[in-house]
């Protein structure tokens, strides 16, 4: 089937429609006046950031709270915390807030790896757990993504047994492809690994796709933990603030390490992002068309990109990926890495239908 590409005016008819509604956070470019895109300057595809930023209601909490900010306001955690908790229908005491999803992160390689218990992660994924564990003398096993992208969850647990893994992580959608592991695969692993095996499952992705989360496994298991994010589709990445979902006895052991207070600043708007009704799904769908429409040009010139359900993608090149991302910002247009066992692709973000405009400008230039 030949797809048709999109044409520049198509691009730029998305920034224009009735998504974008200010009242949800779903704004233009001009609402975001430090995206340095918004003004000519460099567009910036690389760290899987919303382009966004937070939802304007988000945004006037965060502004509102700091004349009281001079007090610790602890109960706004708590607030938080339950708000959560309901939302996601489990029960409050399965659930600890950290500033991102990166601190239970790290916090697991240090309590769940060692010597002694291995790591297994995809490859390629996000790396800061698998380093960590290695720097810790852990073994770390990474597998292969399978050909549609999905984790290849059996060769994964025969890893964990072999290597006696204190934990297992699944990024879901996976960073860096955007693609997914389908349920009956998470559930076939959580039947089949090994029984000391903890499985750590990355949701910061989640509410950009369709796929249903396993949070509710953590009321009936004390070996699996969820992460999730205010950092992507939420477009607090700069305001730190994420959820631990967990068996009590795993979130006292993350705890164990230490606390410190929250940012009001952080929770007040975290608050204020959970109450705004249809923020999730206005949010999802713009990134979906957006990201759709420029998977199907890449397509239309011979560029071929892994299933994605997230706010990025990964494209092959068909040339050294480090060199393209040089080109590509030569062109301005700052995109992501490429993989050691993928040298040939990079990761790009998804951006405003704008930017991507840019984007595409760019890659056709370099490409010819």
């Amino acid at each position: 089937m030949t797809v048709a590409a999109p044409s520049r005016r198509s691009f730029l008819q998305l920034a224009g429609t009735g998504l974008a509604l200010s009242g949800l956070g779903v704004s233009t470019v001009s609402a975001s006046p430090l995206r340095a895109s918004a003004v000519g300057g460099p567009v910036l595809l690389n760290f899987n950031e919303c382009p966004y930023g937070p939802a304007p209601v988000a945004q006037a909490a965060a502004r509102e709270i700091v004349a009281g900010s001079g007090r610790y306001l602890f109960a706004l955690a708590g607030e938080l915390r339950d708000l959560f908790a309901t939302q996601e229908g489990i029960g409050k005491d399965h659930v600890r807030l950290y500033p991102g999803s990166s601190e239970p992160l790290n916090r697991a390689a240090i309590l769940w790896t060692s010597t002694s218990a291995g790591l297994v992660v995809a490859d390629p994924t996000f790396e800061a757990l698998g380093d960590l564990a290695a720097a810790r003398g852990a073994t770390v096993v990474k597998i292969p993504l399978r050909e549609d992208g999905a984790h290849d969850v059996r060769a994964m647990a025969a890893a964990a047994a072999r290597i006696n893994a204190g934990l297992l992580y699944l990024c879901n959608p996976n960073n860096p492809t955007g693609s997914i592991t389908p349920a009956d695969d998470i559930a076939w692993l959580l039947a089949n690994k090994p029984r000391q095996t903890r499985v750590l499952v990355d949701e910061a992705y989640l509410q950009y796709s369709e796929q249903r989360s396993v949070i509710g496994q953590v009321m009936q298991r004390d070996d699996v933990i969820v992460l999730r994010t205010f950092s992507k589709l939420y477009g607090m990445a700069g305001l730190r603030l994420g959820v631990a979902a967990a068996h009590p006895d795993r979130l006292r052991e993350l705890a164990s390490l230490g606390d410190n207070p929250l940012p009001v600043t952080a929770l007040a708007a975290g608050l204020a992002s959970l109450r705004a009704p249809g923020l999730v799904a206005q949010r999802k769908a713009e990134n979906t068309q957006v990201r759709q429409a420029t998977v199907a040009w890449l397509a239309a010139r011979g560029f071929s990109c892994v299933p994605t359900e997230a706010n990025c993608f990964v494209v092959d090149v068909k040339r050294d990926g480090s060199a393209f991302a040089a080109a590509m910002a030569e062109h301005g247009v700052v995109i992501g890495r490429s993989w050691p066992i993928w040298p040939q692709r990079v990761r790009v973000t998804v951006g405003t239908a704008a930017e991507m405009c840019r984007f595409r400008d760019a890659f056709a230039a370099i490409t010819g």
